[in-house]
């Protein structure tokens, strides 16, 4: 019996529905295996050593499907994980720094480029680093914003109180003359038409999601190993918290891209709190 492998994506919660979506839409027979870490989210505040073993996990219980690729959705385990899950698995690791960094670069006009993410990911320096690799002349502005993911992973995105504190959030960035803002955390595409009202649409606002699924879609076909035929892939979603919430939010989130194809929906904890 043909078993169709799948693309693994993991998440510390909700945010990697934004590249699972993309993922979707630009790679439509692909089979998708998703594990949100609702329970433990988020990432953002916990040390690196930390994220690393809550990322060491996941990738071990998504390894048991044999997945021809991994994507880490999460900004934040990207920058604490990426070397070393790529360094003891045998198939390709993708992150979504590097692909959100340089869709940046492509959208700059100034040079003047803003980010936005977990306090874990804007202390490690990621994205400044990465765009530096690619460019040395581009001025990078970061600001961690700590109280945007808890937001998203309630599920509350257009309340009166979620405007105010996505705008306080985003003050200081406000005061700085940047042209392209990258969404460094897959969970803040939630929260986009806000964050657009309130930077300004002169600010294009970059989400890693589709230049993520496109890697992925390039690392694919180089390899052969793109889906083929017309059969409906049967996707798996995963999460170690509230199994309702998490649902309700996937379901709200995917829409048609899941509206007529199978998905099963399961609860997994991996290690303690």
């Amino acid at each position: 019996m043909f078993v169709q492998q799948a693309i693994a994506i993991l998440d510390s919660g909700v945010g990697g529905l934004t590249v699972v979506k993309e993922v979707m839409r630009q790679l439509p027979r692909e089979k998708i295996i998703y594990f949100g870490d609702t329970a433990r989210a988020p990432y953002g505040p916990r040390p690196a050593d930390e994220i690393l073993k809550f990322t060491g996990q996941i990738v071990d219980f998504l390894i048991q499907f044999d997945p021809k690729v991994i994507v880490i959705a999460c900004n934040t385990a990207t920058a604490a994980a990426l070397d070393d899950i790529s360094s003891r698995v045998n198939v390709p690791v993708i992150g979504v720094i590097h692909p959100g960094a340089r869709a940046a670069i492509s959208a700059t006009t100034t040079g003047y480029v803003g980010v936005i993410g977990t306090v874990g990911t804007i202390r490690s320096g990621a994205y400044t680093t990465a765009l530096k690799q690619l460019s040395p002349y581009i001025d990078v502005v970061s600001l961690a914003c700590p109280s945007l993911v808890p937001i998203v992973e309630r599920g509350e995105f257009w309340s009166d109180s979620t405007s105010r504190i996505i705008k306080e959030s985003l003050l200081p960035m406000r005061n700085h003359n940047i042209d392209c803002l990258i969404l460094g955390c897959t969970h803040y595409p939630f929260l986009k038409d806000t964050i657009q009202e309130i930077m300004g649409h002169q600010v294009k606002l970059i989400s890693s999601a589709d230049e993520t699924a496109r890697e992925t879609s390039t690392i694919l076909y180089n390899k052969g190993k793109l889906a083929t035929g017309d059969t409906l892939p049967i996707h798996q979603f995963y999460c170690s918290g509230d199994p309702l919430l998490f649902r309700r939010i996937a379901r709200q989130w995917l829409g048609e891209q899941i509206r007529n194809i199978p998905v099963l929906w399961q609860v997994t904890r991996l290690g303690g709190p």
